[in-house]
């Protein structure tokens, strides 16, 4: 299976080192590797194009959503991995979920489970509960998936007319089409928590509410047009 890993990156030359190291260690190697960049004004491009094997891509759009869907349109694997900047991968994540996919061909996805950390010398975001770093948890996020590109033929990318929930969007799209998703009963992403987590800042705004809101209502629309006779 030739996997293609995505990565949406803007100005993070912080941790987007982390983030391909871990790429790089896989178990299982990806068919390439594209990071999307968003006009970063750091050392993105720079650290970037130092790995072997990776491409960059300026972004066409704005977001995370653009550059997911950029990356997917650019990339040639019949599989597609994202992966935030800054998080990263445990060595055998590609490993399980080829293995899983490969072993279910009606499968269309894979996801696994996260570990939530604190970044170091930095303060919980508003909207994170902490309770979250006490277990891992099955990760329905872009981050954990392994999908192959079938499942995006059927589902479409990334809706960019979201301010902050586009993933959440797609994953109840893959929901409510009753796409089948395997889950590996690993850990397969280590995701950091830090103030400048997009999902975490936002998470108490009232953005974030009224865009949960109306993805629920359309999820509930989806749901009964699918049932009706």
């Amino acid at each position: 299976m030739k996997v293609s890993v995505i990565m949406a990156a803007k100005n993070a030359a912080r941790y987007l080192g982390e983030a391909l190291d871990s790429v790089a260690a896989q178990t299982y190697q990806p068919h390439e590797i594209l990071v999307v960049d968003g006009g970063s004004t750091d050392g993105t491009r720079r650290i970037a194009s130092g790995y072997a094997g990776v491409r960059v891509i300026e972004e066409s759009g704005r977001g995370f959503a653009s550059a997911w869907n950029d990356g997917i349109a650019a990339s040639t694997g019949d599989s597609v991995a994202l992966l935030d900047s800054d998080d990263h991968w445990t060595p055998r994540k590609l490993e399980w979920q080829v293995a899983a996919l490969e072993s279910q061909p009606a499968a269309l996805g894979v996801i696994g489970f996260v570990r939530f950390f604190m970044a170091e010398d930095q303060r919980r975001p508003p909207g994170f509960k902490l309770e979250l770093l006490e277990r891992d948890h099955i990760a329905h996020m872009p981050g954990a998936l392994l999908a192959r590109r079938a499942l995006f033929d059927r589902i479409g990318l990334f809706d960019t007319n979201w301010a902050i929930a586009s993933d959440i969007d797609w994953f109840a799209k893959v929901k409510d089409a009753g796409c089948r998703i395997e889950v590996v009963p690993d850990v397969v992403i280590r995701k950091r928590v830090h103030d400048s987590n997009l999902s975490y800042v936002t998470a108490t705004t009232p953005v974030m509410n009224q865009e949960i809101l109306r993805l629920l209502r359309q999820s509930v629309h989806r749901q009964r047009t699918k049932s009706a006779p």
